[in-house]
């Protein structure tokens, strides 16, 4: 028993090295499960990939923690955790009694047939490995251009939900037809087909008007479209993961549906959630907010939000953008690049964070391909970025999930750890250094000024250009109000990203923003809704 506890304790340093950093689902509506194929693709891959991980490492890693190794000295040992030479060693937990090097060599020589060694982490990219190099290169070349991975139709929108499916953007109602997508003009008002997939078609019998011009017409219709990172994706790994007091038989249930959303949870993010909040909150996402103003809208959500975003790759993930200026609806775009433009892993992070001259440059890139390819009358909405220094103010100084049961690991702790192995999301704002800090927000207020002149500045022909700096002040003034604490709207595995209560108050300030000062983004309220609803029920779910 002492032996498994060692186990779960280590386990979680196995997901260090990924390079993603997401909130528990609940279960897609039954008619919305993913087709078997799709299902079968995705458990084959993680079934796949469990029993390699487990056949090659799991024997080292019991007999390392038998031998009273601790988590360190295992990552250390099976290269999970590298540094450069003459670095000082990089722990997460307490150090042993005797010395490292001492006990690093006990550790090697415990494991030195091991085959587990050939396979160094040089690149700490599991991919590497070669037993699992070819999965890795069919999930990467499906992922890569954030298309979903079966489309048989090629419109972009998928009937299954996770790898790039409707967790991301709506739904297809019609896979093998590609005029028939979310967000698109009816095709002659849908009499025989719903070819929007909003759930709205045929001929009232009453009178012979077609249900969608009886329902929708004049009622401007319009989509959500996110351009972001992984918070705009939502990512999110439950602390019961990783605590092995949390751990039961239902704690890694949502896990495959994580992975082949690369740990992230866009059903319940902020811009295009479409299930309920598991955390309890009444706030809804802007998609929801957009669906109960005008129940026409329904599906017409698109999260192109990638982990590692910035405005300096974006190119590739607004290309997977679906929007036709001829024959759709317009759209609400959010271009929410909030963190990695100044954040990166590096000891000195500063020479690699986002000039002011690149970040103009890319945006105005972006900005003119939105302009070429969405409808007239579409909006842009161009998010700052937040003040990071909310992080170590909030947290360092509290126990992160591994170090709550004995009480030795704080955030301090944690964010050093990363820092010195060099893969921490944000070495800027998750350093102890308080000049590094200010530095960091130094560059991320003169990029949101950039955005700011930008928004006031620049005029396009099919879009306009609006501006809202990311107030995470006053999310926490809101979330205190109701008896909240602010560092319970960050996540608490990663210490990095705002949570899904966070996310939705910020969607909520933003919404409400927007009904105040900006109530033409928002299209008509309409008055159909309830008759919508009455005839067509939920539309067909999410």
């Amino acid at each position: 028993m002492q032996a498994l506890w060692k186990v779960l304790l280590v386990a979680p340093l196995l997901l260090l090295p990924f390079p993603t950093v997401a909130s528990p689902a609940r279960d897609d509506q039954p008619s919305t499960r993913p087709s078997n194929g799709h299902a079968c693709v995705e458990k084959l891959f993680l079934k796949s990939t469990c029993y390699s991980v487990v056949r090659v490492f799991g024997p080292d890693i019991i007999k390392l923690l038998s031998a009273d190794m601790n988590a360190d000295v295992v990552c250390h040992t099976l290269q999970f955790c590298q540094q450069d030479p003459g670095q000082a060693f990089c722990h997460l937990y307490p150090l042993p009694k005797e010395t490292w090097k001492s006990t690093l060599e006990k550790a090697r020589q415990i494991v030195k047939k091991s085959p587990t060694l050939k396979y160094s982490r040089s690149g700490s990219d599991i991919c590497s490995l070669p037993f699992l190099a070819k999965i890795c290169e069919k999930i990467k070349s499906t992922l890569k251009n954030s298309v979903p991975f079966r489309d048989v139709d090629s419109d972009k929108y998928s009937v299954s939900p996770t790898l790039r499916g409707y967790h991301w953007r709506g739904r297809d109602c019609n896979d093998s037809n590609k005029m028939a997508y979310p967000g698109r003009r009816p095709d002659n008002w849908d009499v025989h087909q719903d070819s929007n997939c909003n759930g709205i078609w045929g001929v009232d019998p009453k009178d012979g008007i077609p249900y969608e011009k009886k329902f929708c017409e004049g009622s401007e219709p319009r989509g959500i479209i996110l351009l972001g990172d992984s918070a705009g994706a939502h990512f999110h790994i439950p602390p019961e993961w990783i605590t092995a007091s949390q751990m039961s038989l239902k704690s890694f249930i949502d896990l495959p549906s994580a992975l082949t959303d690369e740990l992230n949870w866009p059903q319940l993010s902020g811009a295009t959630g479409f299930l309920n909040s598991t955390s309890g909150l009444k706030e809804n996402s802007i998609y929801l907010h957009l669906r109960n103003r005008n129940r026409c809208n329904h599906r017409d959500y698109q999260n192109l939000a990638k982990n590692g975003a910035s405005s300096q790759n974006l190119e590739r993930i607004i290309e997977s953008l679906s929007r036709n200026p001829r024959s759709d609806h317009p759209a609400i775009v959010i271009y929410a690049m909030i963190g990695n433009d100044v954040c990166n892993g590096k000891i000195d992070p500063v020479p690699k964070m986002t000039t002011p001259e690149q970040f103009y440059s890319k945006v105005m890139e972006t900005l003119k391909y939105l302009n070429s390819h969405l409808p007239n009358g579409s909006h842009v909405i161009l998010y700052g970025l937040p003040d990071g220094t909310f992080l170590w103010d909030h947290l360092h100084n509290r126990y992160h999930p591994l170090g709550q049961l004995n009480e030795d690991v704080t955030y301090e702790r944690f964010y050093t750890f990363l820092g010195c192995l060099q893969v921490s999301s944000c070495h800027g704002w998750m350093s102890s250094n308080k000049t590094l800090r200010a530095l960091t927000s130094e560059r991320a207020e003169q990029l949101s000024n950039i955005l700011k002149k930008i928004a006031i500045s620049k005029k396009f022909t099919n879009l306009d250009l609006l501006y809202v700096d990311f107030d995470l002040q006053a999310v926490m003034k809101k979330w205190q109000k109701r008896g909240g604490q602010p560092w319970q709207l960050i996540e608490p595995v990663d210490g990095f990203h705002p949570n899904e209560v966070a996310l939705l108050l910020m969607a909520d300030g933003l919404w409400d923003k927007m009904q105040l000062q900006w109530p033409q983004v928002l299209g008509k309220e309409n008055p159909f809704n309830p008759q919508i609803e009455q005839v067509f029920g939920d539309q067909g779910g999410h």
